[in-house]
């Protein structure tokens, strides 16, 4: 199937284009982008030129930051193309209903991906979970803004969602693996002085079965990177490490992929099966317990963030 990619940024480069590249399923027949392209791709620079243009690509993947997405998206699904989202789906719930809605009515794929539940190791531990007490739940997410992030200021305005770009991706993984749903209770936000989204941040949560569920988000870890899900049951432990590539359940570890590996082929192969079938897949669980974080959020100013020294001086 022919596919266009929308947005060719740094996460587009470095993990749709080569799992497009690599699959069976996919051909990667145009770009859309203001600045990036691939090498031996037709690139167009305008969303309704591309669809005029090529009507023979029914696909579409949109990788652009979420606050303009809600556009592209109808501007395709009005083209009568088929839709994949890199995560978060949208800036705002109600617009990925309203794209969900217009999806459905037109009969076309929606896609709502969450790359996270795509590691390794997840499925594995969600099944391992499925007929355990749950007594506690400990997210740890820590990362280099600098380091992943480089020069991305959208991340820093309304709709960038700050460490939650990450976070989100924790929050995939736990509303995947658990049975029943949590929700929120309770946040402290630290927002820096230049920004308007949060660069660390605590969460704590409810859950239907009394277990302690909490969570720590930070942008600013130095040396090593920490995306780590802990679950303690009645009946023993699970450690979810690497962003869910490497799981241990009382102390035997399991898998051995890098953070990332394997995540998106396995996303582009659930699409195509998607739209072989004629369906939708959209879960706005992740999202919404963002939503809910961000409105029961206490706000602390911390110190502004500087991107680097040059920005410093």
């Amino acid at each position: 199937m022919k596919i266009a990619l929308v947005g060719i940024g740094k996460i587009a480069v470095d993990e749709h284009v080569p799992a497009i590249s690599d699959s069976p399923d996919w051909e990667l027949a145009a770009t859309v982008s203001r600045e990036g392209a691939v090498d031996g791709v037709e690139a167009f620079t305008d969303l309704g030129a591309m669809l005029e243009a090529r009507p023979d690509i029914r696909v579409v993947s949109l990788c652009l930051p979420p606050v303009p997405r809600f556009a592209y998206a109808m501007q395709a699904i009005a083209a009568g193309r088929h839709i994949m989202l890199e995560k978060p789906p949208g800036a705002t719930l109600a617009e990925c209903h309203a794209l969900e809605r217009a999806a459905r009515a037109a009969g076309l794929t929606l896609y709502t991906t969450w790359h996270s539940r795509a590691a390794e190791m997840v499925g594995a531990a969600k099944a391992w979970l499925e007929d355990k007490t749950l007594t506690s739940l400990t997210v740890t997410w820590k990362e280099d803004v600098r380091r992943w992030h480089p020069g991305q200021s959208w991340l820093w305005e309304p709709g960038g969602l700050g460490v939650f770009d990450p976070g989100i991706n924790a929050l995939s993984i736990v509303t995947e693996i658990l049975a029943e749903d949590l929700h929120v209770t309770q946040a402290v936000l630290e927002v820096p002085e230049n920004c308007q989204t949060p660069i660390a941040a605590r969460v704590g949560f409810c859950h239907p079965g009394g277990a302690r569920a909490e969570a720590v988000f930070d942008w600013r870890q130095q040396g090593d990177q920490i995306w780590e899900i802990v679950a303690v049951t009645e009946s023993g432990s699970l450690r979810l490490a690497d962003g869910g590539a490497r799981l241990e359940i009382d102390g035997t570890v399991k898998g051995a992929a890098a953070a990332l590996a394997g995540e998106y082929p396995r996303l582009y192969k659930r699409m195509a099966d998607l739209v072989r079938q004629g369906q939708c897949d959209v879960d706005l669980r992740p999202m919404t317990l963002v939503a809910d974080i961000f409105t029961l959020g206490r706000r602390e100013r911390v110190a502004p963030f500087v991107e680097s020294a040059t920005d410093a001086a």
